[in-house]
């Protein structure tokens, strides 16, 4: 139904405007406050009048496929019902019926029979009876009704349409299988529909499949018994229900354009990972369209992982600039399964704003905290919704930016001084994970033996007796120039020397592990206590400033188009 969707802006400033051709399944993702949800609503508003609206600020146009008349047709059998007793139609009209998504009530419109069917054909017309039918098969699902779609229903007449998802699913028996399956490979329970409370349907986990449909489907002793002995899902947790209610409204009420805000809600990752793969599955081979925003690597990881054809659509929003950028699936599963990217949990870079990687744990901890304090004290220096990762050495570093940069995300490595040791291709990798223009490559490379000679020349290490304080005037201003140099492309050196250079007036001793436990003990644990260390000029805490400066930079060097 849906070919072609076309957004408002692009990849950054002046860049073209993002458009992208549907797949069944889109994902948006992005840090907090990106869009993420506001797109969904924008297209759910598109699709029910099939009209752009004054107030979209995300979404510029849906392109729908226009239908043969063989497949119209047979939409309109599949869904044409007779008038009810006494209801007139007029000439040409007919009464199109099908179970309801929202608010699980019979959705039933009244068309004109010719006039859809041209709309069909053409549907960028914008006429009314083309959006109707595109009313019946939107659904949106949100924190706010997933918990309730299994509530006890109606059966209602059986012998008509049916009023709503479980009377549907109890007519369909292969349908309720299908449901009843993908539940117990994830809870080990059999989903069953309970008629015994006669006239009304409700939900219940099994510990045992019934005998046969008559079990299930009765209301005699037996049927009594096998469904008294079972759960009655409003009971079961609130993954469950999510999980059971998202299942059962996709395959039941059978939407063409679905939307789904946080699918991982009350679930946890492994789950949330089970849930999106099946509903990946279930819309393999179809012309259906589902699109997600989701905060979630592992609801991510499922949908890639049902082989359904996806997008992955990152969006960003920051002091009033918007940005939307398709990430190549390639790219994805190479942070999914290169073993040092998945350790790290590198993936769930794809929800924050910018990315920090360090050398070590040691390292990640304690610029993390530090910018902790900065954020709590509301200091302008701090780094809003950032991920600190740690790699496993300098050289490792590298292998995580570049992927991260390489899907638009600003990602930065810190390295200790002793980076002007290693020449050669050890070097070349943050010049190439940062995106240095190549021309440059060799020009660096002779800088860093210069500066390295340089300091070899005083005799004293570089790393422990202060870093670039070492050298002469001449040759620290000539370091600082090479240092901006690599800092210009988000490649951040700690110019006095290493980890433990910072802070030194707290006299914190030691290496490593042991350092980070003293200086986070003298830094205090309670902003209540005296002697808490709270953020002051210069040191670390400018440090952490300048990151934040070339991350929300938006004309920053080292991040390809």
């Amino acid at each position: 139904m849906i070919t072609r969707i076309a957004l408002k802006f692009g990849s950054g400033p002046n860049q073209p405007n993002l458009e992208f051709n549907a797949t069944p399944v889109t994902v948006f993702v992005g840090p907090n406050n990106s869009g993420k949800s506001k797109i969904l609503v924008e297209i759910e508003r598109y699709c029910r009048s099939n009209n752009p609206s004054e107030y979209d600020i995300l979404l510029n146009e849906i392109i729908f496929t226009p239908s043969e008349p063989a497949a119209i047709q047979a939409e309109i059998e599949a869904l044409k019902q007779a008038p009810a007793q006494n209801e007139q139609l007029n000439p040409g009209y007919i009464i199109l019926s099908k179970v309801g998504l929202q608010n699980n009530q019979v959705h039933r419109v009244t068309i004109h029979e010719t006039s859809f069917i041209n709309e069909a054909q053409n549907p960028q017309s914008r006429a009314g009876w083309y959006s109707r039918y595109l009313d019946m098969f939107t659904l949106r699902l949100d924190g706010t009704n997933r918990l309730s779609l299994l509530n006890e229903q109606e059966a209602g007449d059986l012998q008509r349409t049916s009023k709503n998802h479980l009377s549907h699913l109890f007519l369909n028996n292969n349908l309720r299988a299908e449901v009843s399956r993908i539940v117990h490979d994830a809870f080990g329970k059999y989903y069953v529909i309970d008629p015994t409370n006669v006239g009304r349907l409700r939900v219940r986990l099994s510990d045992r499949p019934p005998i046969d449909e008559r079990e299930e489907k009765g209301w005699d002793e037996a049927s009594i018994a096998f469904h008294g002995a079972a759960l009655e899902i409003t009971q079961a947790s609130d993954g469950v229900k999510a999980f059971c209610g998202i299942v059962t409204t996709l395959l039941a009420g059978d939407p063409k354009i679905t939307l789904i805000d946080e699918p991982e809600a009350f679930l946890h990752p492994a789950l949330s990972a089970k849930l999106a793969k099946e509903i990946g599955r279930s819309l393999r081979n179809t012309n259906k369209r589902l699109f997600i925003a989701t905060h979630s690597a592992s609801f991510l990881m499922g949908c890639i992982h049902s082989g359904t054809p996806i997008d992955i659509i990152r969006l960003t929003y920051k002091n009033g600039v918007g940005t939307a950028r398709i990430l190549p699936q390639a790219r994805i599963l190479h942070l999914m399964r290169h073993p040092l990217l998945r350790s790290t949990g590198v993936l769930n870079g794809l929800f924050f704003e910018s990315v920090v990687v360090c050398e070590s744990d040691s390292d990640r901890a304690f610029y993390q905290e530090i910018n902790e304090r900065l954020l709590s004290a509301a200091d302008p220096r701090g780094l809003a919704n950032c991920l600190f990762i740690n790699a496993q050495n300098k050289q490792t570093i590298w292998e995580i930016v570049k992927p991260l940069r390489e899907l638009g995300i600003p990602a930065v490595g810190i390295v200790d001084i002793d980076v002007l040791k290693e020449g050669g291709q050890v070097f070349a990798k943050p010049l190439e994970g940062a995106f240095f223009p190549q021309i440059l490559h060799q020009p660096m490379q002779n800088q860093r033996l210069a500066l390295l000679n340089a300091m070899n020349a005083t005799g004293q290490n570089m790393k422990r007796d202060g870093g670039v304080n070492i050298l002469a005037a001449q040759d620290r201003q000539a370091c600082n120039n090479f240092f901006n140099q690599l800092q210009e492309y988000g490649v951040f050196v700690v110019r006095g020397g290493e980890l433990e250079s910072w802070l030194r007036h707290l006299g914190a001793t030691g290496h490593g592990s042991g350092w980070l436990i003293d200086i986070f003990t003298r830094m205090g644990e309670d902003p209540q206590v005296p002697g808490y260390v709270v953020p002051t000029p210069g040191d670390v805490w400018d440090f952490i400033g300048q990151i934040k400066a070339w991350a929300e930079d938006l004309a920053k060097l080292g991040i390809p188009e």
